[in-house]
């Protein structure tokens, strides 16, 4: 299969044209084109093997590329933006003007109702028994924690590295604050295993903690770096469970904390936390789109979310990933690639606390989902790619491996198997191939989560990398003759 380009590698960049004769830079579309693309294809000045087409896009991405100026944009415009917030909000305004600007079509701001949480102004865990040893740790709320009396409450820390353990306390975690300690392990190559094998403490701790008879949890960060920067994060409650209230320790404080049980034995806390529900609150997802030349009702889905916790500035989770998104259509528009498919990027409200930006993506869209050719996320952090992860079936990985292969020279050329994404994950109900960009994970635990997620952690050309492997992705998809086969459905 031979792919074409706009123009001929040995044209300025100035006089590329898109498929509406807008000069690279300016607009997708004139104006603000709100219908299907009727156009013809893009006139063929050259033709390009499928190798060399991804290199030209990276070859522009890494000349001109602005993930990184729209991710200064988002920082600054909303740098704490967890759902239902004044900065969530700021965050949704600054993703339409950004579309708007850049001339996607069909523009819109899809409504969604959202959890509201607010995290207070303390958050406060003090060792306060024995004597000697009283001090603060640096501690945060976990996200969705229910507040502690006025004043705090006091009891007895009991530490545990399992729920095995938890149980195996029995009556000596009643009143108790429960310290789950399980370091996340440094062993792993992927820190996303590492991850998924420690965060349940974090996930599930309070709910357990209760359970056992314990007035609170607390849990150390769930990170490999050793610092005093704590890491906050979704907790779970249950209806059949009191709710007690959830904090996060620095890996460091949860070293002091071990090493005081260690020598005395019998350590007494006090947590003190203010935070609280706000009950629910309407957000949007925001969505625009290329729409395709042939075939504009076939769709591919591309986007990360655009909530954050409200601490850092979401830079890596996921202000990158939305960036990304939208600079791999952009990139494809400045290159006169306008596919035979639709490519709609979504930036998803909730990921963070309650999924539901992508939940109310599928119910709006459920109708239209036999049409969804495929979804591709990015929610792993801005650093260099280094593979996709699918869960298509055995017809659909054959065509995706072929893709995949392309990226070998800029080492992201393996396609692992599994979900997609969080936001995209509804959509595998019906049958929808979904994928995720997998850049290296060595670093992102370091600061996930954290006051540590800010901009100055992201590599500018690491992100124009992936954004620019992206774009390349979308658009062999997007362009084939035939349509990626779907996966079988699962559910509604």
């Amino acid at each position: 299969m031979r792919l074409v380009l706009a123009a001929a590698l040995a044209v300025p960049p100035a006089v590329l044209v898109l498929a509406s004769g807008a000069p690279p830079g300016a607009r997708i579309s004139p104006g603000a084109a709100q219908g299907p693309a009727a156009e013809s294809p893009s006139p063929v000045v050259d033709a390009l093997e499928p190798a060399d087409l991804v290199a030209r896009i990276v070859r522009e991405a890494t000349a001109r590329g602005r993930a990184h100026e729209l991710l200064t944009g988002l920082c600054e415009a909303a740098p704490h933006r967890l759902s239902g917030s004044p900065g969530a909000a700021a965050a949704v305004e600054w993703g339409r003007q950004t579309l708007v600007d850049l001339g996607f079509e069909n523009v819109r701001l899809e409504p969604v109702t959202v959890p509201r949480w607010i995290r207070g102004r303390t958050a406060r865990f003090q060792v306060v028994s024995p004597p000697e040893a009283a001090g603060e740790l640096a501690t945060i709320a976990l996200g969705g924690s229910v507040g502690t009396p006025p004043g705090g409450l006091v009891g007895p820390v009991r530490a545990v590295r399992t729920f095995a353990e938890l149980d195996a306390l029995g009556e000596r975690a009643r009143d108790a604050i429960v310290f789950f300690c399980r370091p996340m392990e440094r062993t792993s190559v992927d820190a996303f295993a590492a991850y998924g094998a420690a965060v349940p403490q974090r996930t599930q701790g309070a709910v357990r903690a209760a359970r056992a008879g314990g007035v609170a949890a607390l849990v150390r960060s769930i990170t490999q770096r050793l610092d005093d920067v704590p890491h906050t994060g979704a907790l779970r409650y249950e209806p059949d469970v009191p709710r007690v209230p959830g904090a996060a320790v620095s890996t460091l404080a949860a070293e002091r904390l071990e090493a005081l049980l260690e020598r005395h034995g019998e350590v007494v806390g006090r947590l003190e936390l203010d935070c609280r529900d706000a009950g629910e609150v309407p957000s949007w997802n925001v969505v625009g789109e290329l729409v395709g030349r042939e075939l504009p009702d076939e769709v591919l889905v591309v986007g990360g979310h655009l909530d954050a916790w409200d601490v850092g500035q979401g830079a890596h989770d996921d202000g990158a990933g939305c960036c990304q998104s939208i600079e791999a259509v952009r990139l494809l528009a400045d290159l006169g690639l306008r596919p035979r498919r639709t490519i709609r990027v979504v930036l998803f409200m909730n990921e963070e606390n309650g999924l539901r930006g992508g939940s109310e993506y599928y119910r709006t869209h459920f109708e239209e989902m036999d049409r969804h050719v495929l979804a591709l996320e990015s929610d792993r952090g801005g650093f260099a790619p280094r593979a996709f992860v699918t869960d298509a079936g055995p017809r659909g990985r054959e065509v995706l491996e072929e893709v995949v292969a392309l990226f070998e020279p800029y080492d992201a050329g393996r396609l692992l198997a599994g979900p997609g994404g969080a936001d995209v994950s509804p959509m595998r109900g019906a049958g929808v191939v979904t994928v995720g960009l997998v850049p290296d994970s060595h670093r992102y635990f370091d600061v996930h989560h954290s006051a540590s997620d800010t901009l100055d952690t992201v590599h500018p050309a690491e992100l124009e990398l992936g954004a620019a492997l992206m774009a390349a992705f979308l658009y062999q998809v997007a362009e084939r003759a035939e349509r990626l086969p779907p996966n079988p459905r699962i559910g509604r």
